[in-house]
């Protein structure tokens, strides 16, 4: 699975880059407010963290010129190449922009997916990610976890060129299960991800190993 930071604060950025094997992080206006700082200064802090890794910014745009337009600047305004995606809500004025930008040779993730249907459709508009909401999904009682697998069913049964990142967690049972419904990646808040490799278990086991290993290890390094 490809993970990744779904945030725009850098200081759990900068905590989670230097253990945790993310692959890029993700943005969208909600997560830029939180972090208090405007687009110009999040995504050029964010570029010195995450190196090469994927920087996912999603567009304000609502008109298909627009959102393409928008999308084309930052690539350009960030001085950002193949791992820039620009995300884009699954809108029919969306859609119509994923397909432009796709020709143009820009990456598209997909986003504020609620249904099998509206990943399908970006899918075959060429988006390179589908982006499910899977809590907002379980919050109307939608079952998010079996359209994250529904979606992946059909990448697979079409061999469509689109990978499934799932989204919107609040648990880490849930990214346990995504995980299991063949989700080929998921964006998680930093909070999670950092209870997603922790076990008392695991912290009971190292004290063990500590207390039990002390004055055996008698070579010098």
């Amino acid at each position: 699975m490809i993970y990744m930071a779904d945030t725009a604060d850098l200081s759990a950025l900068k905590e989670l880059y230097d253990f945790f094997p993310l692959e890029g992080i993700t943005t969208n206006p909600t997560i830029l407010k939180q972090s208090g700082f405007p687009l110009s200064k999040s995504i050029e802090e964010i570029k010195k963290i995450v190196g090469d890794g994927m920087i996912h910014v999603q567009v304000m745009s609502s008109q298909a010129e627009d959102i393409v337009r928008e999308a084309k600047k930052y690539k350009t305004y960030f001085d950002l190449g193949d791992n820039y995606y620009t995300k884009i809500p699954v809108t029919p004025q969306g859609y119509k922009a994923m397909a432009i930008l796709k020709d143009a040779g820009i990456n598209v993730t997909a986003t504020a997916i609620f249904t099998q249907q509206q990943a399908l459709v970006a899918a075959k508009a060429g988006a390179d990610f589908v982006a499910p909401y899977v809590s907002r999904l379980d919050n109307i009682s939608s079952h998010g976890i079996d359209v994250v697998g529904d979606i992946a069913q059909n990448i697979i049964e079409y061999k469509l060129n689109t990978k499934v990142l799932a989204a919107s967690f609040k648990t880490v049972d849930q990214i346990y299960r995504v995980s299991m419904r063949r989700a080929h990646s998921a964006t998680i808040s930093p909070e999670l991800l950092m209870q997603l490799i922790k076990h008392p278990m695991t912290d009971i086991s190292v004290a063990t190993f500590e207390q039990d290993g002390e004055g055996l290890y008698d070579i010098e390094f």
